[in-house]
């Protein structure tokens, strides 16, 4: 990597999402109106003495699964319009390479999702009355690798696809298979066997995990950390197999 050519792709692409306000209200609004939505539909839903709420239990979930989701579709289509619009093409024949590229749209969007966790995360536990044994600050934090997760991974799917539609056909192929196993609806050591292998290998797994432990330990684990280690590690597995598949239209 070159470090001049990677600050100004980051920068490029920074200036691009700042005129982009449809993009910019999605990255920021749309997890913590969710988390709104989310409040009010468990309002009134009972609790039982010295059981933890419904929506305690769900959104600290879900302050993880939604800037995954969010980011992931983001970054896939807007990777997709620079190819469809020739701008990769174009950046391809310059010194920049994939890696350059794609560790760019990394870090301009894992600066936009720094902001979108805090200010999930402030309306969560500001506004609707979250509450969690462990720091919030670890909250934000798995919040923010999950976005990077999402964005890692959106790139690679990109790579895959020819059209924005395509792009977007990925989003039930990836993303609800780790919805559906990641303990969100049902608790993993709950699962079949074969299902549970099958969790044991899907990224969005170990930030959920975190976030479950969080909501209910005062410290944090060695297990929590291991599952910090596993997100970052397939972020950056992911960018790699992203510059690696990464095609230019002509040789």
């Amino acid at each position: 990597m070159n470090m001049q050519i990677y600050a100004a792709g980051t920068g490029r692409i920074l200036r691009q999402l700042r005129s982009d306000h449809r993009t910019v209200a999605m990255i920021l609004l749309v997890p913590t109106l969710l988390m709104v939505l989310l409040y009010f539909l468990y309002e009134d839903v009972p609790t039982a003495p010295g059981q933890q709420s419904l929506f305690d239990r769900i959104a600290i979930t879900m302050l993880g699964v939604l800037p995954f989701v969010v980011m992931f579709l983001i970054t896939s289509i807007a990777m997709q319009r620079e190819r469809t619009s020739g701008t990769l093409e174009r950046l391809l024949t310059t010194p920049m390479s994939k890696l350059d590229l794609l560790v760019s749209y990394g870090s301009a969007f894992s600066l936009a999702a720094v902001a979108q966790a805090i200010l999930a995360c402030t309306v969560a536990f500001g506004l609707l009355g979250l509450t969690t044994a462990g720091p919030i600050a670890w909250v934000v934090l798995i919040a923010v690798l999950d976005a990077m997760l999402g964005v890692a991974i959106g790139l690679l799917c990109s790579a895959f696809a020819r059209t924005e539609f395509q792009a977007v056909q990925f989003m039930p192929l990836v993303v609800l298979p780790q919805l559906f196993l990641c303990g969100l609806l049902v608790p993993r050591d709950q699962m079949p066997d074969w299902l549970h292998a099958i969790s044991n290998v899907l990224p969005l797994t170990y930030p959920v995990n975190a976030l479950q432990q969080i909501s209910l330990e005062s410290a944090v684990t060695v297990e929590m950390g291991r599952d910090l280690a596993v997100v970052g590690s397939c972020t950056v597995l992911a960018l790699c197999a992203a510059a690696a598949t990464l095609r230019r239209r002509t040789p």
